[in-house]
């Protein structure tokens, strides 16, 4: 039988992954080109949206090259993305009318902050989502606003914009597909969950035109199928969209309503599959899609920590506390406990629950007896700690039993980090056998809109566990960690620079 790949597509904030998997579902080859990030301004952050078409051509060759494989052997393609970037561009020459607005960029802030008291409401009634620049409609008017020719070209029609997918698969298909799916939808403050369309009402507010924005599908389908002169002389089903976040949850199998993926990164992201419904948290928690089948929706509860890993990297860059984030795990073992030492990384100040911009970050405990190894291991606890106090609120405003965690991101391989992880929690952690679980994800997303599979629910016959913890801290310990963390949590609320 000839030997054929399903593609995953990973495009990323500063990179595109390419992974080809067989038909045991082996990573069997990869492939990256980095995207420049562009700073022209201080708050600003932009793409030249063709790197990231080149980036989609240059990370798919590279994994056919190390197998020797031609493009014609990807049975189908599945696609993740950054989320809430956006672009324009004039559907005549393909070419966008100004860089890609990235998901980091604050400068549409003082805009969203114009809006909210009049209308957050209405915004968070239909989408869920708080009145941000983080989202999508705020950049996207932003462009509309300043790039050169925008209002000349709009008027005559010319103009389409949209997320990377819609972009991506737009070059892919010589411009003849223009195409997004609920859960890239959910994120961009003009998708009505209700619906399960484009809000016309939340349009006008951001004087946008419904003509320029993609038709929304279903997460899983045929959308369309690769122009063989625009990638890579072929001829490709694209089957697949979903956000990165939610591709990692479907590449984790948390298929069912309480299943909750975390990834470790600069900053921890958590979903939590919620079922059909959508929940609306009072804890300043984000209802989204997490993915469309058959025009039925299912949910989730989306919860982020600023700094985790991030406060790794501080302690090795700027206080030269260790030459390498792996040498955090032997230095936190080297000491029984933190030594009375908590470490509050709210370094861009604190996200849920607790949501204040001015609290500033703080080491707090130390004495005379304090040793490197005891700043290091609250460092590692503070992550643990931080992800404790986001999934109490997911439980509370979800009321969903939750069971397990399964974690992916690089901190994984600390097994110090896992551990203690698992005893805050008082749940079991697993860690998947496959490290690259947003690819794989998003390649099941194309294999599954191509009909490879019955249901979603057949994701979970191809996870497989690399390693669990369980929790074996005494229940007074953890409370007494607890308490001290809050604590010093609060304190830091009250640092404020006049």
């Amino acid at each position: 039988m000839h030997e054929c790949y399903y593609l995953g597509l990973d495009q990323g904030t500063t990179g595109t992954t390419a992974i080809l998997f067989d038909r045991q579902w082996n990573a069997v080859s990869r492939g990256y080109e980095q995207i420049p990030l562009l700073y022209p301004r201080s708050g600003w952050v932009e793409h030249d949206a063709r790197a990231v078409w080149t980036s989609v051509l240059s990370s798919t060759a590279q994994a056919l090259s190390q197998i020797g494989a031609e493009a014609s052997s990807i049975r189908c393609i599945g696609l993740n993305h950054e989320g809430e970037s956006v672009v324009v561009w004039d559907k005549l020459t393909g070419e966008p009318i100004y860089n890609t607005i990235v998901w980091q960029d604050r400068r549409t802030a003082h805009y969203a902050d114009s809006l909210t008291d009049q209308y957050n409401g209405l915004v968070r009634g239909k989408t869920g989502l708080m009145i941000d620049s983080y989202f999508s409609a705020t950049k996207l008017k932003w462009i509309l606003d300043h790039a050169e020719g925008a209002g000349e070209l709009a008027a005559k029609g010319r103009l389409l914009a949209g997320t990377m997918d819609s972009w991506i698969i737009w070059k892919m298909t010589h411009g003849r597909t223009h195409v997004t799916d609920a859960s890239t939808a959910s994120r961009t403050m003009l998708f009505n969950l209700e619906s399960g369309d484009w809000d016309q009402e939340l349009l006008d507010l951001f004087e946008l035109d419904r003509s320029l924005l993609p038709e929304v599908c279903d997460s899983a389908a045929v959308y369309a199928w690769t122009d063989p002169l625009d990638f890579l002389g072929a001829q490709i089903p694209i089957s697949g969209i979903l956000v990165d976040q939610q591709a990692a949850l479907v590449g984790q199998a948390c298929v069912q309503p309480g299943m909750v993926k975390t990834t470790y990164g600069t900053g921890c992201f958590m979903l939590m599959n919620t079922g059909e419904t959508p929940v609306f948290s009072e804890s300043g928690l984000l209802p989204t899609v997490a993915w469309q089948l058959s025009g039925k929706r299912t949910y989730a509860l989306d919860g982020g920590v600023y700094i985790t890993g991030g406060a790794t990297r501080w302690l090795q860059e700027s206080l030269n506390l260790v030459e390498d984030p792996r040498d955090t795990e032997p230095l936190a073992l080297q000491v029984p406990d933190n030594g009375g030492v908590y470490f509050v990384p709210a370094f861009t100040g604190l996200a849920a629950p607790h949501w204040d911009s001015y609290a500033s970050g703080m080491v707090i405990g130390i004495t005379g007896g304090t040793r490197k190894a005891h700043i290091v291991r609250a460092a590692l606890e503070a992550t643990c700690y931080q992800v404790r106090d986001v999934l109490d609120v997911m439980c509370r405003d979800s009321n969903v039993p939750i069971t397990a965690m399964r974690c992916n991101g690089r901190a994984t391989a600390n097994r110090f980090l896992m551990q203690f992880q698992s005893d805050i929690l008082d749940l079991p952690l697993e860690i998947p056998e496959h490290a690259d679980t947003t690819a794989f994800g998003s390649a099941f997303m194309g294999a599954l809109g191509l009909g490879e599979f019955e249901s979603i629910g057949d994701a979970a016959q191809l996870w497989r566990s690399e390693h669990r913890f369980e929790p074996r801290m005494d229940a007074s310990r953890r409370e007494h960690l607890l308490y001290h963390w809050h604590r010093a949590v609060e304190r830091s609320k009250y640092w404020r620079e006049d």
